[in-house]
């Protein structure tokens, strides 16, 4: 079959298939290097307090990122891999909030010269499982600590079930200026087969009132190798989302991991489609999408040109942090709530998973701090390269070599090795000055930043079992 020449885009979705059946292959979604497999409980609760220290005495001119995981939901969607908590009794959730009001004070005292953000992000879970004026309580809580710099980003998740206008009234009369909506598809067959049964009028209408209330980059979530799915159905839904005039899209595959998460065990897996329909799902998407103006971002994004992450692609300034794709990260990440990971100081922080645990921890003032990873020196090298392939589609090497102060050849000699075959099919090329990533490489960017991940090929290539979720 035909593939498209290197330094043309692939829009054609016969080609997109074919290059993406050739890479499909066990590998991380690089929102962290190391990855969060290579967390442990070494990382304690005075580790984070010395990190935190570390943060504060930078000064205020650097800004946060903050993210919040409000993890309730009334029901299971079956598909979902995210830490969540699911009760329809909604008594049961509200002590949780004043659990986080605690934690936010204790981050605060530690942070006196850091109190101003960039980015604040509310995942879950359902935030909106909340009632509005709950969420206005505990924000107002949060916001009376922590600062927005002006043009700050502040989003939310939503699941459109539970999500009505008067909690977006609530949010944007607080700052909130984004919010990304979860879809996933639009086929009444699917939405049974997953348990999320939500109609396209249910979207449009909460965009459009979005819309009027000063929301922009405005997002849906897609997820393609679902139950049912076919490639007229799948079709029919992205036509349906570009028709809704949205600002950016995320096509995810779906990762079925049901040793992870056992509630993925109630599927069908004989409704599944097979792997090459699967690889044709997201190059109809692609296809549609790019025809309809959209611009590739990083690896599963797509972005309107006038987008802000559009621009930030061109401008070479997007990067990537636990909350995807970012224009505006701040130099530390701080997370809060049951599961959330920050990113402080040269360390990835992760709070208790368990209720009890954080409760126990929060009441007794203590840093709810399950596990983490402190970065090497090779760490950070590594996770500078991978993150700029990831985001934007290229290296230049001799920034990297004056920032660390390394030859880059000799010190990636292994991983230049693995690039060569990609440069050779035409998907990266490599000068003394560049490693650029080809409007096909594109395509298989995660693929071509494994070739500097020194966990995958030290600890994982010989796992029996799977860690990480299929990169198509």
């Amino acid at each position: 079959m035909t593939t498209a020449p290197r330094d043309a885009r692939p829009v054609n979705r016969a080609a997109t298939a074919e290059l993406l059946a050739r890479h499909d292959v066990s590998g991380p979604r690089y929102t962290s290097y190391p990855t969060a497999v290579e967390f442990h409980d070494g990382i304690s609760a005075a580790d984070y307090e010395r990190r935190l220290a570390e943060a504060n005495a930078v000064g205020p001119d650097a800004p946060l990122s903050l993210y919040v995981h409000l993890p309730f939901c009334q029901e299971r969607c079956l598909f979902c891999g995210c830490h969540v908590i699911i009760t329809k009794h909604r008594e049961v959730a509200a002590p949780y909030l004043e659990l986080l009001k605690r934690e936010v004070t204790m981050l605060a005292g530690r942070l006196p010269n850091r109190r101003r953000f960039a980015q604040l992000h509310l995942g879950g879970g359902t935030p909106t499982y909340y009632e509005p004026a709950q969420l206005s309580d505990f924000l107002g809580h949060l916001l009376d600590h922590f600062e927005p710099l002006p043009g700050a980003e502040l989003a939310l998740e939503v699941d459109l079930r539970v999500t009505t206008t008067a909690h977006l009234d609530a949010l944007a009369d607080l700052g909130f200026n984004r919010v990304s909506m979860g879809v996933q598809d639009l086929t009444p067959a699917v939405q049974e087969a997953i348990g999320r049964i939500q109609s396209l009028d249910q979207t449009r209408r909460l965009i459009e009132h979005a819309r009027t209330r000063g929301f922009h980059g405005i997002n849906v979530d897609l997820i393609y190798g679902l139950p049912l799915q076919t490639e007229e159905t799948f079709e029919q839904t992205v036509n349906a989302v570009i028709g809704l005039g949205v600002d950016r899209a995320a096509v995810y595959s779906f990762a079925f991991v049901p040793w992870v998460r056992g509630h993925q065990k109630k599927l069908e897996e004989s409704d599944f489609p097979e792997a090459a329909l699967k690889l044709r799902l997201f190059a109809i998407a692609r296809e549609r999408f790019l025809q309809a103006g959209f611009e590739p971002i990083g690896m599963d994004h797509f972005a309107r040109p006038d987008d802000e992450l559009g621009r930030a692609k061109h401008e070479g300034r997007l990067r990537r942090n636990f909350q995807g794709y970012a224009v505006i990260p701040g130099d530390d990440v701080i997370g809060l709530g049951i599961s959330a990971i920050g990113d402080v100081r040269g360390a990835y922080v992760q709070n208790e998973k368990k209720l009890s645990t954080y409760e126990a921890s929060v009441l007794a003032g203590q840093l709810p701090v399950a596990r983490g990873v402190a970065r090497s020196l090779d760490d950070d090298i590594r996770r500078t390269v991978i993150h700029e392939l990831m985001c934007n589609f290229g290296v230049d090497i001799p920034l990297v070599e004056r920032r660390f102060g390394i030859d880059f050849a000799s010190y990636f000699a292994e991983d230049l090795r693995l690039l060569a075959s990609h440069e050779r099919d035409g998907l990266a090329t490599v000068s003394p000055t560049r490693i650029g990533v080809t409007p096909v490489g594109e395509l298989i960017v995660r693929n071509i930043a494994m070739c500097f991940d020194r966990y995958m090929r030290e600890k994982h290539a010989s796992d029996a079992k799977p860690v990480f979720s299929r990169t198509v």
